[in-house]
């Protein structure tokens, strides 16, 4: 038998033989990501416009410290740095915010379009050679399974939230009422997106799967793991769909507060 060799050859940066719209999906999410990130820093560092009535921003929930009744531990704390405004948000968000950074579908979406490492499949990329993740900054990922406990946390804290949402304070009389307005529909379908996405995370699947790679030693991990499988199945899913409830929860809480929108009371 006659063995051909093929010469390996390195593409220049963004070099392709692909004739499809290929550029379309990195730079979509370019966008989307982009603007997300612009917005939640923005909305991060204001402090204020993050809660109306019983409704409270996920940016800033759970509420440490702050000036709104949802406060748990009072006003801004002493320890607080004076040079850096201070901003409920700031004490929360780096734990979701290190969650998704880490997620291993996100981390496949932003190498694309931020760092176009590789930019598509078989285009060529700006780097020279290949080191994985395991050295600085990349090696970091790793901490995806940790920042997963504290994700699930939140899904309960903003399900609590939504709870909160169905009682109301008449400002006149100080009576409580029940209640539902269309930010708690927001706000609960938040918590489901949310859900959806944490809940099928690929470490998270490991873990309820009894940390084993053959389940012929751990049977009785079988249903668990397909319950998260399922969810695992349209993860690229629920990671957009959530990203985008989570920002319009916190827009609609903002124009409420501001007054550019009614909420609008159901009952």
């Amino acid at each position: 038998m006659t063995n051909a060799t093929v010469p390996l050859t390195r593409r220049r940066f963004l070099e392709t033989a692909r004739r499809d719209l290929w550029w379309v999906q990195p730079l979509l999410i370019l966008l989307v990501l982009g603007s997300f990130g612009v917005y939640a820093t923005w909305a991060a560092f204001q402090g204020k416009n993050y809660t109306w009535g019983p409704y409270l921003s996920p940016f800033y929930s759970p509420e440490l410290f702050g000036d709104s009744p949802h406060a748990i531990f009072g006003a801004q704390p002493g320890w607080w740095p004076g040079w850096l405004r201070f901003s409920p948000a700031l004490l929360i968000l780096p734990f979701p915010l290190f969650f998704r950074m880490t997620c291993y579908y996100y981390r496949g979406s932003y190498y694309k379009a931020f760092w176009a490492d590789p930019p598509a499949c078989t285009v060529g990329e700006p780097r020279q050679k290949y080191l994985g993740e395991r050295y600085l900054p990349l090696v970091l990922q790793n901490v995806h399974r940790y920042f997963m406990y504290f994700a699930v946390g939140f899904i309960l804290i903003l399900a609590w939230d939504v709870w909160k949402a169905l009682w109301w304070t008449d400002p006149a009389t100080g009576a409580t009422s029940f209640g539902m307005g269309l930010g708690t529909i927001l706000l609960a379908v938040n918590v489901v997106c949310l859900a959806g996405y944490t809940l099928g995370c690929h470490s998270l699947r490991h873990i309820v799967g009894g940390w084993r790679d053959q389940f012929s030693r751990k049977p009785g991990f079988r249903v668990p793991y397909r319950c998260v499988s399922c969810l695992n199945a349209k993860h690229h899913r629920w990671a957009w769909v959530s990203l985008f409830t989570v920002g319009f929860s916190d827009i609609y809480i903002r124009l409420c507060a501001t007054g550019v929108l009614h909420d609008l009371r159901i009952f």
